[in-house]
């Protein structure tokens, strides 16, 4: 039986306490103690029960516990004070000028498949979800004018337990997004917002909601409406969740989908940043839309999408880069190629390294990079990985060419920073910490900080982490029917005074989270040291379909039950936001052990960082730009070597770990001077927070964005836009121009001095004459390419430097002059090379396009 009509029963809050529903409405909160605080004192144990979710828990108080807090002058006081913070966040004007963005419209669409904002919003799974959510909190910091467009999961990520043997389980509750920081989208007209799109020759229809985070709009798309049928309504069921169909599926509905939110929302967002491959079905949308709206040829709309879309990848490992077999592709492309006017085939190739192998599977990735003229990887190590990784795409170019940069990733301190530890900033940093104004001279102030107030405030955190972890593990048993001994057992489970190393991440075989646990011996002789204890607190979720993920966490979840190491060795189930916030402030160390260069940044340390934590870690990622080889900042496992044998390269790092352990780290804890002071220690702390407090802030990050891509990118769209699209169509032509008549261009005659020794300080004129037949001079750029040379004589690094056309073309020929400086020693080589140039077109490298000297 169906009920006749379903309406929603809500508290009625006293007027005094009614603001509470503006601060419960914003994530805000998520990173504003004072306002978590207010909530948490409603009621503090049905604010956990929660899981922190403000909606959720004002729903469910008690209409007597309302009563009391509108006679709570105090309470109402600390609330007003709240509203009134931010209600002056919000109104802040953007100190952002975007050339022809509107007031109130947003200059750049953010699109992820995971957003991390708040634990009461389970649409992440881990570090790229993290990574997301903390890039909308600095944009909504910054007040950048960007929207977010995302996926709103029904049952989102997992929830983890584990079997009596230690075998990941997953559980998967259903959630009630009116119970959640959020409410239905509506279009400019008042109408709830609903996108129509087509799945193959299927129609789908997906809800649209809105969670805002800060000043920024976090749009999500949900297909679990009576509109579509049961495997549609599923789409949205789950992250990650299903088959390779269901990824696909997924991967249309945030990439199409999103553009067609945007369009029905009435938001104009000239930039389109895609973060990881699996959103690139936006550029294909804008390119399409291009197309049927302007009525421009294929070249030109892809032009015009291209020069204002970023895409930014995340992973050098293959799994992480979704692929789709050409029949699935005809499955539910093949009438979209058609609408784009289109040969399947070409279609295809837009996804494949080699468009002509008709073999290759259709790459997210590849078709982002090809559909983006800004493209990034996230570390400066991972963007060398990348360009690597994707060197067939554009084969012409040397690796280092490839165009593809690196915008290191970075952290919203905010958000991670432990409440104790935020007090201590506020006190000798000032607010300035929070809001990230000139960021080196307020983290200069850390060091100014006393030692004994760091490392008390230290020591407290660890104290609760402590604290917190018996109190999960004693609701981890009693889940299982655990015995009352074993119960009691748990008041035994670490020290708080005890070095406290943290290992907490995805459980991918390449992170290697068993590397301590391969020198059993060592391991034993580090935990059962009574005089120096090392304990150790693990925690993290393998993919459901990683079953070599699970069997680690199982080796390892056996590991700490056996008794010489249940009271060293923890691992906490269900890893989530709120168990990581205890984690990365609470441990001493935070190992981070994964096989390079297979981590593309690793946040987690950078988190850990700011709460005082100090990194033993792989060269891997953001520590390979971080670490220092004098251990003034932390300490690495291993000298950054890159192996070929997975077995030795296990071997090596997990000798050097147990070494850096017990010859430095474990001493320099424990080496206490004035009192009971680890002076060694906390002039570590003190001078991480000082180094990489600026340049490790996701403000930091967000603002490189700004510089090297969003503006740039803003700026070009507009300019390929003006006059009825007229520049597009003359950069279209002029490239098609060029990709016919490259091949014409020749490079000889390169002459210099005849030396082969040069003094540093000496320079030597470079001259070249280059045929370019009929293409104007000024779209032909020759460049000195010059760099030190390896043991095979190839470039191991290179600089380039311009050289200028002499004269006049004579029969096509064109002679150029340029100056090569020798300012420093070593075997150098060079060369010289053509490249077409364009004054519209971002990169010289997007065509692919070089000749070099003969």
């Amino acid at each position: 039986m169906q009920p006749l009509r379903i309406f929603s029963i809500i508290p009625k809050l006293p007027p005094a306490l009614d603001p509470l529903w503006f601060l419960a409405h914003n994530y805000w909160f998520a990173w504003n103690n004072d306002i978590e605080d207010l909530f948490s004192d409603i009621d503090p144990e049905l604010w956990l029960q929660s899981y922190k979710n403000p909606v959720w828990m004002l729903n469910h108080v008690p209409q007597e516990r309302y009563d009391e807090l509108a006679e709570d002058t105090y309470y109402k006081n600390r609330l007003s004070m709240q509203v009134e913070s931010l209600s002056r966040y919000l109104a802040a004007p953007s100190p952002f000028k975007f050339e022809d963005v509107p007031a109130g419209q947003p200059a750049i669409a953010y699109f992820s498949l995971e957003f991390g904002v708040s634990l009461c919003l389970p649409i992440y799974s881990g570090g790229l979800g993290i990574l997301a959510g903390d890039h909308l909190k600095s944009a909504s910091d910054l007040n950048v004018p960007l929207v977010g467009i995302g996926l709103a999961y029904a049952q989102g990520y997992f929830r983890q337990y584990m079997t009596p043997d230690g075998w990941q389980q997953e559980r998967y509750p259903d959630y009630d997004f009116e119970q959640m920081p959020m409410q239905i989208a509506t279009t400019p007209s008042g109408e709830p917002a609903v996108v129509h799109l087509s799945i193959g020759d299927k129609p789908l229809a997906a809800q649209l909601w809105e969670a805002k985070v800060g000043r920024i709009s976090l749009f999500l798309l949900d297909t679990n409406i009576a509109a579509n049928p049961p495997e549609f309504r599923a789409i949205t069921a789950r992250l990650y969740g299903g088959n390779l169909e269901m990824r696909l599926w997924q991967e249309i509905l945030l990439g199409i989908g999103g553009i067609k939110a945007l369009h029905l929302l009435g938001l104009k967002a000239q930039v389109v940043h895609m973060n990881e491959g699996h959103s690139a079905f936006a550029g294909l949308e804008r390119v399409r839309l291009l197309m049927k709206q302007d009525d421009l040829p294929f070249e030109v709309a892809l032009e015009v999408a291209a020069s204002g879309s970023i895409f930014t990848t995340h992973t050098p490992v293959p799994a992480g880069n979704d692929r789709f077999p050409p029949a699935l592709m005809q499955q539910y492309f093949e009438r979209y190629s058609k609408d784009m006017g289109l040969a399947f085939k070409v279609f295809l190739g837009l996804g494949r390294e080699d468009p002509r192998n008709d073999n290759e599977e259709f790459c997210m990735t590849v078709l982002a990079l090809k559909l983006s003229r800004f493209n990034n990887g996230v570390s400066l190590l991972h963007g060398k990985v990348s360009r690597k990784m994707w060197h067939k795409i554009w084969p012409q170019f040397p690796v280092v060419d490839v165009p593809i940069g690196a915008i290191t990733n970075g952290t919203h301190a905010p958000t991670w920073v432990a409440p104790e530890m935020g007090s201590l900033y506020d006190r000798y940093l000032g607010s300035n910490w929070r809001e990230d104004v000139d960021t080196p001279r307020v983290w200069r102030m850390a060091a100014n900080i006393p030692d004994m107030e760091i490392w008390r405030t230290h020591e407290h955190r660890r104290a609760r982490l402590v604290d917190f972890v018996r109190q999960r593990m004693y609701a981890q048993l009693l889940s299982r029917g655990a015995r009352t001994k074993e119960l009691q057992a748990v008041e035994s489970i670490l020290n708080p005074e005890a070095l406290t190393i943290g290992f907490a991440r995805r459980f991918a075989t390449y992170k290697r989270a068993r590397l301590i646990m391969q020198d059993m011996d060592g391991l034993k002789r580090v935990i059962s040291d009574k005089n120096r204890p090392v304990q150790f607190v693990f925690a993290g979720k393998a993919h459901p379909q990683d079953n070599g993920g699970k069997q680690l966490m199982k080796e390892i979840i056996n590991l700490c039950r056996e008794p010489e190491f249940r009271n060293s060795m923890v691992f906490i189930e269900d890893y989530d936001m709120e168990i990581a916030a205890h984690l990365i402030s609470g441990c001493d160390v935070w190992l981070n052990n994964p096989r390079r260069p297979l981590e593309a940044c690793g946040t987690s340390g950078m988190k850990a960082m700011f709460n005082g934590v100090l990194q033993f870690s792989t060269l891997d990622g953001w520590w390979d730009e971080a670490w220092k080889s004098d251990n003034s900042l932390g300490w690495a496992i291993g000298k950054g070597e890159d192996y070929e044998d997975p077995g030795y390269q296990d071997q090596v790092e997990l000798q050097t770990l147990y070494k850096v352990l017990e010859s430095d780290i474990i001493p320099d804890f424990y080496e206490r001077g004035r009192g009971t002071l680890p002076m060694a220690w906390v002039k570590r702390m003190k001078a991480a927070l000082v180094e990489f407090g600026p340049r490790f802030h996701s403000n930091r990050m967000v603002q490189d964005y700004l510089d090297t891509a969003y503006i740039p990118a803003c700026r070009n769209h507009q300019n390929l836009y003006r006059d009825n699209f007229a520049p597009a169509r003359a950069l279209s032509e002029w490239r098609m121009t060029i990709m016919t008549k490259w091949g014409e261009l020749k490079v000889r005659d390169v002459e210099t001095a005849k030396e082969d020794t040069l003094y540093v300080g000496q320079s030597v004129n470079v001259t070249a004459r280059a045929y370019i037949a009929d293409i104007p001079a000024e779209h032909v750029r020759l460049e000195i390419y010059v760099g030190q040379l390896g043991q095979d004589n190839t470039f191991a690094n290179r600089k380039l430097l311009p050289m200028v056309p002499t004269g006049e073309p004579q029969d096509g020929w064109q002679t150029y002059r340029g100056t090569l400086d020798a300012d420093e020693a070593g075997r150098f080589g060079f060369t010289v090379r053509a490249i077409p140039v364009h004054p519209l077109l971002p990169s010289s490298h997007s065509l692919g396009l070089v000749q070099w000297a003969e």
